[in-house]
């Protein structure tokens, strides 16, 4: 066996590892291959065709480097890992986005690296531009708003705005959704690849966009500046401020640049202006700064020029699929309206429907309440029929009752008038008793009178008759023959004795006829007490019939309220009468109480 042959063979393909800003590939490359070759399998994988505006690009220490198109790939300072990691970014940037971008997935490649950028803070965004990126970045990613369908909370899970800004407010993140919901929802209609275009025409407008930032140093005392590299041209900076430079170079206003080892030179175009010179101590990022210096001032005369027959026909086609995309887009819009329209119709019958079957319901519910509502008016009508009845009978009974209370309040008005009638008569009868009792008491006051003269008279003449007796008695024992009676004129005494027996007389008969008298009055006083008494019983009586013919009365007016709708109802005047004559009755009581 030959030395030569125990050599190792040296392997024909490396694996190769690509990450693109939304997608990770893999390629088995020929050991041959230069970078251009790989570059070029990328693109045609990715679809895309404005391969000017990216690279690949891997790390190298602690910088970065762009795989250069006419070198090997294994030639250059790739990492010696397998697989070898590139990332495929865009190495330029467009000036005007919304010209130069013709391709939709170009247009989406820088709309995703863009975002990344601003949300890493590599480009600073104000946080009122961070929120409308923020809803672009959702109108592209989510499509139209619809409240039903994107709760609250649709985007927790989202990255929309960077840590600076959500640190700079003290604002939960509901409430930066609820921010960004306000202007998503404005963005109603919008397609995605015109929702990307909307935030890179923004995003072009913010200073630190499509800048490359390189430390250098003016002088050989260390004086530290930073230089930036954009598609305008060449800026320089303070280290503390990326935002607004120094100084500016303008493409159109340089006529060279051209370094050697560390030292930079900047010609301008005008030679009265002075020549800028600054120094880098890295010679790979003095190469990358070079690239890129190129890159941008050939992009930047190339916008200048006449677009090559490939660009048009580019544009063109671009044109061509964003009509024809406008107009599925429009297809699809009415396709959607009418969609929504059949649903909405169709929820509206459905509604309709449901509308319906409960009108259909409930009129079957009120056909059975109203059935049942005949069933119970027409047993009501037979009781209300039966009442009527009921009602007419107990009208021909009050109506007899009432004929009858009229036949009783006449016999009561006939009662009552010889009631006053009797009343009066006791009235006058009482009035002749009081008269007759005082006219008595008078006759019995001189009776009493004379019966007093009439004892002095006889006290008197007893007085004098005992004188005469025994005056004269001696004279009547000398004589046995009783005297003749003796001449008035004489003794003076016999009218006296006469008149003595007149009295006792007098006063006898006059005692009868007192007491005659007296017995009399007691006996017509007794009978008065009778007729008193009788006529008190009889009114206790008229009161209680009185008392029986008002709760009758009550009763029958009870009677009419209820039955007021079968026979009209008409107020009994006997209730007035009978009130009044009741009044009567107890002031006559009283007054023979008082009697």
């Amino acid at each position: 066996m030959s030395i030569l042959g125990l050599k190792k063979k040296q392997p024909k393909t490396f694996k190769v590892k690509v990450i693109t800003m939304d997608a990770e590939m893999e390629f088995s490359c020929e050991v041959k291959w230069k970078g251009k070759d790989l570059f070029d399998l990328v693109c045609r994988t990715v679809g895309l065709r404005e391969t000017w505006f990216f690279g690949l690009r891997y790390t190298v220490k602690d910088t970065y480097a762009w795989l250069k198109q006419e070198k090997r790939v294994l030639d250059q300072e790739v990492p010696k890992d397998s697989p070898i990691m590139f990332h495929f970014l865009a190495k330029f940037f467009p000036e005007k986005v919304e010209e130069e971008l013709v391709q939709e997935i170009t247009q989406h490649l820088f709309f995703l690296q863009v975002k990344k950028q601003i949300l890493d803070e590599e480009i600073f965004c104000s946080p009122e531009a961070s929120v409308l990126l923020a809803s672009y970045a959702v109108q592209a990613k989510y499509g139209d708003y619809d409240p039903n369908f994107h709760k609250p909370g649709f985007l927790a899970q989202d990255e929309l705005l960077p840590k600076r800004v959500l640190m700079q407010y003290q604002m939960t993140a509901d409430m930066w959704e609820e921010k960004i919901t306000a202007w998503y929802a404005e963005h109603r209609g919008i397609a995605r690849d015109e929702a990307e275009m909307e935030y890179l025409k923004i995003a072009q407008d913010l200073e630190m966009y499509g800048v490359s930032y390189f430390h250098i140093t003016q002088n050989k005392r260390d004086t530290d500046l930073l230089l930036g590299v954009d598609a305008q041209g060449l800026h320089i900076y303070s280290p503390n401020n990326k935002l607004n430079p120094n100084k500016s170079f303008p493409w159109s206003g340089i006529r060279n640049i051209s370094y050697s080892e560390k030292e930079f030179t900047i010609k301008p175009l005008d030679k009265k202006k002075d020549v800028f010179k600054f120094y880098s101590s890295q010679l790979r990022v003095n190469k990358l700064i070079l690239q890129l210096c190129i890159g941008n001032h050939d992009l930047f005369m190339r916008r200048r020029k006449v677009d090559s027959i490939e660009v048009q026909q580019m544009k063109a086609q671009a044109k061509e699929e964003k009509a024809r995309k406008k107009m599925e887009r429009q297809i699809l819009a009415r396709e959607k309206q009418m969609r929504e329209e059949a649903e909405r119709a169709k929820e509206e019958m459905e509604r309709r429907l449901f509308q319906l079957q409960d009108e259909a319901r409930l009129a079957n519910e009120a056909l059975i309440r109203s059935e049942e509502t005949a069933d119970l008016l027409a047993e009501k009508a037979q009781i209300a029929e039966e009442e009527a009845k009921l009602l007419a009978h107990k009208a021909a009974e009050a109506e007899q009752e009432r004929q009858r209370l009229e036949v009783a309040a006449m016999k009561t008005k006939e009662e009552k008038r010889l009631m006053e009638q009797k009343m009066r008569e006791a009235e006058q009868l009482a009035v002749k008793l009081v008269e007759q009792s005082e006219r008595r008491l008078k006759e019995a006051d001189h009776l009493k009178q004379d019966l007093t003269e009439a004892k002095d008279a006889e006290r008197r003449a007893k007085q004098k008759l005992l004188e005469i007796t025994k005056t004269t008695y001696p004279l009547i024992a000398a004589y046995s023959t009783p005297p003749a009676p003796p001449e008035p004129a004489d003794f003076g005494f016999e009218p006296a004795a006469a008149r003595l027996d007149f009295k006792d007389s007098d006063m006898k008969r006059l005692s009868m006829e007192i007491e005659r008298e007296r017995l009399e009055y007691m006996e017509k006083s007794k009978h008065l007490q009778d007729q008193l008494k009788e006529l008190k019983s009889e009114i206790e009586s008229l009161k209680l019939e009185e008392q029986q013919q008002q709760q009758q009365q009550q009763q029958q007016a009870n009677l009419y309220s209820l039955h007021s709708e079968a026979r009209g109802y008409v107020q009994d005047p006997l209730y007035i009468t009978h009130s009044n004559r009741n009044s009567a009755y107890m002031s006559q009581m009283a007054f023979f109480e008082e009697v």
